[in-house]
């Protein structure tokens, strides 16, 4: 699938995932958001990254805690129908979670590789090069994958984040 494949209403979702990122960001957190919606589109949960050092758990990247939190809430066909919406193409981990908690779509805007570019070798990020759809490639369900969908308006959260020592 490709960005010509989102409606309207799944441009907007992935905008509101875009924001959220920039709100983390204004929050001293790593710029991440992502939400999950249900088939209806209507928003079952929103998330920041929260995993910002020395204080913060690594593995609370958004998607994550999005997914993670939507699963609690809903029974398996609900999940199944669901779409995550992420500011970032989700990392190895954060797709695994997507994979188990049976979320059914993914939508995200800037690609690991854009991100590889903005963050270099920055030590909070050490991004792996393993796109989301490799990840799902390897399970036993499908996990429809659109993106990268508007990468250059979800860059514009790391501008300039990743060139600090340590974040903001």
């Amino acid at each position: 699938m490709n960005a010509g494949d989102l409606s309207a209403r799944d441009m907007a979702l992935l905008r509101q995932a875009i924001a959220l990122s920039e709100r983390a960001r204004a929050m001293g957190r790593h710029p991440f958001g992502a939400l999950v919606a249900d088939a209806d589109g209507r928003v079952v949960t929103r998330a920041i990254n929260d995993s910002v050092p020395p204080g913060g758990d690594p593995t609370r990247h958004a998607e994550l805690v999005a997914v993670a939190a939507a699963a609690r809430r809903m029974t398996p066909d609900e999940l199944a129908a669901c779409t995550l919406y992420s500011s970032a193409e989700p990392c190895c981990m954060c797709a695994g979670a997507v994979y188990w908690t049976g979320i059914g779509r993914v939508v995200y805007a800037l690609s690991e590789h854009g991100l590889l570019l903005r963050t270099g070798d920055h030590p909070e990020n050490p991004t792996f090069s393993l796109p989301c759809r490799e990840v799902f490639a390897r399970g036993q369900r499908q996990v429809s994958v659109v993106g990268p969908v508007l990468e250059d308006e979800a860059g514009r959260a790391h501008a300039g984040f990743w060139t600090r020592a340590t974040g903001p």
